[in-house]
């Protein structure tokens, strides 16, 4: 007896993937804090590319890591300057983009997917 493709197909195409492995999910996460944040918005452009979340959201985390980064740096302009909000904008984007990052093939969040 024939097997009917129609069958054995899943009923809706599946959603790309972000991560191969756990090892490449661990490696992607670590991105935005190794860079120390400076690098946070690469993971969702990534995605972005790989159609796993919307555009918008990949050009959110890079318009907000410029946001960030700037106010950061305009309070904060010299290295001996003892404000201790610059730091926390920085921790606050390196946490957050992480966070995010790890949530990319989360099959639960569907915000901007």
């Amino acid at each position: 007896m024939a097997s009917n493709p129609y069958f054995s197909q899943p009923l809706t195409p599946a959603r790309p993937r972000m991560f191969n492995s756990t090892l490449a999910k661990v490696v992607w996460t670590l991105v935005p804090i190794v860079t120390l944040g400076l690098a946070a918005a690469v993971p969702f452009v990534v995605a972005a590319v790989k159609s796993v979340v919307k555009p918008w959201l990949a050009v959110g985390y890079v318009v907000g890591e410029i946001a960030i980064i700037g106010v950061a740096m305009a309070i904060s302009p010299s290295p001996d300057d003892s404000n201790p909000f610059a730091g926390f904008l920085l921790v606050l984007l390196i946490i957050t983009a992480a966070t995010h990052t790890a949530l990319l093939d989360n099959e639960k969040i569907s915000i901007g997917k």
